[in-house]
């Protein structure tokens, strides 16, 4: 018996999700209710690459290496380090009867589910992937569930550009949500108290698209914080924050005085877009009393998170963003159309790569 969430899928250990198995099943005849998807390009997650890139010192043929072998010894990508993985683009080839996906051979679809439950298989040994960048373009086939989720990729953006931006889309749409419910409470409330938003990480995917869903949802003032010069440069010439700030997000007494500088108190709502570990604290030091703080990475420790708020008596609701709110692919897309400044940045980030 198939199951909707690929459990039929699962080698080893028996009894658990896909996504915490250590090996996938990755045989290419579907089931009923699967999808098999011809796999064009790959993008490992932010903190992933990161750690991989960091491991080997930037040779990129090594991280080729471990790359490869990550998947072939797994079934999928998932980092053992992060335990994060990223995402897909492809061609459906094949498509079950039960499928209640919706797709249709010859579709090209981006799956918004992570690469870390997708049994995937590598056919071309990377080879045309320098191990320098995110994107990874490759040949072979992945399989999607029932319960996975896919997007048909947009005909008037390049796919390049499409994926960078639906590897994040949860961030902006959650970042919406619950700026958005701020600021209909205090006007339900009659509080005239703007609401404010900071976003560590501004400048990077995640980060810019966030600063212009908070703005989007009614933030009445928002700031990117960024670590380096040229990022500070660029996330001001592209105009999505009121203010950028610069500072270390791992030192807690620094990111918190830029964003209250910068605000002129803490924020209402702090968003983490960062790819490193160790920036819990600052965040929550960063954020009101009766705020939110995201963290949106993979990086997160949910013990430091955790500890460090009791430490430091913080009333502060702290939510991890897991990547998937309804609408999320349609909203991140709409703001790479909509606001220049994000497009901007997308467009400069992929031209670097």
């Amino acid at each position: 018996m198939t199951s909707p969430v690929g459990l039929h899928r699962v080698v080893e250990p028996a009894g658990v999700l896909p996504q915490a198995a250590w090996r996938l099943d990755v045989r290419p005849e579907i089931a009923p209710n699967e999808v098999r998807i011809r796999v064009e390009r790959l993008n490992l997650d932010a903190a992933s690459f990161r750690q991989l890139s960091g491991k080997h010192g930037g040779n990129g043929d090594a991280v080729r290496a471990e790359v490869l072998d990550i998947i072939s010894t797994r079934g999928k990508m998932q980092n053992p380090v992060t335990g994060s993985g990223g995402m897909l683009i492809g061609t459906v080839e094949e498509s079950g009867r039960r499928s209640p996906l919706g797709l249709k051979p010859g579709e090209r679809v981006a799956t918004l589910v992570s690469l870390t439950l997708t049994p995937l298989v590598v056919t071309d040994g990377l080879a045309r992937w320098d191990g320098r960048s995110e994107q990874v373009p490759c040949d072979g086939y992945a399989i999607l569930f029932a319960r996975s989720i896919a997007a048909v990729l947009p005909e008037d953006l390049a796919p390049q550009l499409s994926l960078a931006v639906l590897d994040v889309c949860g961030a902006p749409a959650l970042t919406a949500r619950v700026v958005s419910r701020y600021v209909a409470e205090r006007a339900i409330e009659g509080d005239a108290r703007p609401v404010s938003v900071a976003v560590v990480g501004g400048a990077g995917k995640s980060g810019s698209l966030s600063l212009a869903a908070a703005r989007r949802a009614g933030a009445s003032r928002t700031v990117g914080v960024v670590p380096v010069a040229a990022e500070r440069a660029a996330l001001e010439a592209a105009g999505l924050a009121d203010v950028v700030a610069l500072a270390d997000a791992r030192d807690p007494v620094a990111l918190s005085t830029a964003v209250t500088s910068a605000l002129g108190v803490p924020a209402d709502v702090t968003v983490v877009c960062v790819d490193v570990p160790g920036c819990e604290h600052g965040a929550v030091l960063a954020t009101a009393d009766g705020g939110t703080v995201i963290f949106f990475s993979m990086a997160t420790s949910f013990a430091a998170a955790a500890l460090g708020a009791e430490g430091l008596a913080a009333d502060v609701t702290m939510l991890v963003g897991n990547g998937y709110v309804p609408g999320h692919a349609e909203l991140a897309l709409g703001l790479l159309r909509g606001v220049p400044g994000v497009r901007g940045l997308f467009e400069a980030r992929l031209a670097a790569d």
